[in-house]
């Protein structure tokens, strides 16, 4: 342990006894406590751990349930969603998983013995919990399989915390990386994943020895050298007065002050040119350096901004948008976990009951598990791209799609019975609803009038053709 002495008091410092270890060179392991210091006090180790999971979250998924009645099924599931604070759970599992290599996220309920099966026909009355779980608590329980001729090789069996076993319904273990033969782990106690931070312990280091140089710099900056004439040979009090008098002027003078000095004397600050060069490289390199290591975007650690904007697709936002995709598709385990529990908690027979209230034709004589797998079934969750289109692109993409909606209806409406009709008319108008660039209100239309409406051969002949009145538009 390295000490710092501030006043006469001496502190203790971790992150001081990674710079003054002499022992860490490239290729060094990184062991559980390095990697919890470095998310902890290292500038760049939360950054490295958290932002790009920040990123890939930063827009939530646009969920669908085509084979269900409206908007009523998305919302109660969104709403669950937001109940159980899934989103954060998976944030929390993600980030440990990439500080230490693996971690684990598992589903209590009160009263039930965690290692039985997951029952989700009595998920929705149940009290649950949610625990997250380091490579520490797991210790012992993900060490993995080395034999290469057995059926759990390389692969987890299920995690035990503190003697507790864990059905592998109830819990999901997710991996930075995937496991090496015979590579083990420090950080994750296992022959499994690695922590973002081992390929970078050095470079890490490196960068603290940048805010050293840093803070003497700042430290030195306002240093002001004053080339004061010197007394001869023979100098008295007076002289030596005289001159801490000079000094103490300079000290004191500021904007709006006149000071006077010999010709022969000189004012001047430290000369720090030639260090700007050298160190702005090194500083530029050990980042460059630190985001190779760790396989991402070195502009994620800089915080650049991009030169046209994250949305205008250039090079550096398309590859930073291909890196938070990879990140997506690492996450897709604890989303489906959490999908299938959201979905039997906000879909259980009470909400359904009221589904068959609203919607007696088409649910009325239909059992509760037929509608829930057929929803279940249909359910859709897609990520929206990170490079968005500027607003006049979508808009020429949303003009381009309503007249390929006009010209369907222009072919079909003509041949139709009134029945088909109004559902061509209402397929329509979901499409011109869904324009929100374009139309602020949404169409609203009695669909069930229009499929019983038979206008007079009077009204027939005073009506304009509307397909060909539409194609004008």
């Amino acid at each position: 342990m390295s000490y710092v002495d501030i006043n006469g008091t001496s502190l203790s410092s971790t992150l001081m006894s990674l710079i003054t270890c002499d022992e860490i060179v490239p290729g060094t392991d990184v062991s559980y406590q390095i990697c919890k210091t470095l998310y902890e006090y290292h500038p760049i180790g939360k950054k490295m751990a958290d932002s790009p999971v920040f990123k890939a979250m930063s827009k939530k998924r646009n969920i669908v349930v085509p084979d269900s009645p409206g908007e009523r099924v998305k919302e109660a599931f969104e709403q669950e969603w937001e109940k159980l604070h899934a989103d954060r759970y998976i944030f929390n599992t993600v980030r440990l998983s990439r500080i230490y290599g693996i971690a684990s996220i598992a589903l209590l309920e009160e009263d039930v013995d965690s290692g039985e099966p997951l029952d989700f026909a009595r998920l929705a009355k149940a009290h649950i919990a949610f625990n997250t779980f380091d490579p520490l608590n797991t210790a012992g329980s993900l060490v993995l399989n080395q034999n290469p001729n057995e059926m759990d090789f390389l692969k987890t069996k299920g995690i035990i915390v503190n003697g507790k076993a864990y059905h592998r319904s109830r819990s999901v273990i997710l991996m930075n990386e995937d496991p090496i033969y015979i590579s083990y782990t420090s950080s994750a106690f296992g022959f499994v994943g690695r922590s973002v931070y081992q390929r970078a312990l050095y470079p890490l280091k490196s960068f603290l020895q940048t805010m050293i140089t840093d803070d003497m710099i700042t430290r030195k900056a306002g240093v002001l050298v004053a080339k004061i004439k010197q007394a001869g040979s023979i100098i008295d009090n007076a002289m030596v007065k005289m001159t801490g008098i000079k000094r103490n002027i300079l000290k004191e003078a500021r904007t709006n002050n006149v000071i006077s000095i010999n010709p022969e004397e000189m004012i001047e600050t430290l000369n720090m040119q030639n260090l700007d060069g050298a160190y702005s490289i090194a500083r530029k390199n050990i980042l460059d350096n630190i985001a190779a290591a760790a396989d991402m975007p070195a502009m994620l650690l800089k915080s650049d901004t991009l030169t046209e904007g994250f949305g205008e697709g250039t090079e550096d936002a398309k590859m930073i948008a291909e890196y938070i995709d990879g990140i997506r598709e690492r996450m897709q385990p604890l989303y489906e976990f959490f999908d299938k529990i959201v979905q039997h908690r906000a879909w259980d027979e009470d909400f359904y009951k009221t589904i068959q209230a609203d919607f007696p034709d088409e649910y009325g004589s239909k059992s509760y598990n037929e509608a829930f797998y057929q929803w279940q079934n249909s359910f859709r969750a897609e990520w929206p791209s990170l490079l968005q289109e500027p607003e006049s692109e979508r808009i020429k993409v949303d003009e381009t799609r309503l007249r390929s909606t006009i010209a369907l209806m222009e072919v079909l409406i003509p041949q139709a019975d009134p029945d088909n009709k109004a559902r061509i008319i209402e397929w329509a108008a979901d499409t011109f609803n869904a324009q929100d660039l374009l139309f602020e209100s949404p169409l609203l239309l009695d669909y069930e009038a229009l499929a019983s409406y038979s206008p007079t051969p009077q009204q027939e002949a005073e009506m304009p053709d509307a397909p060909s009145q539409m194609g004008k538009i």
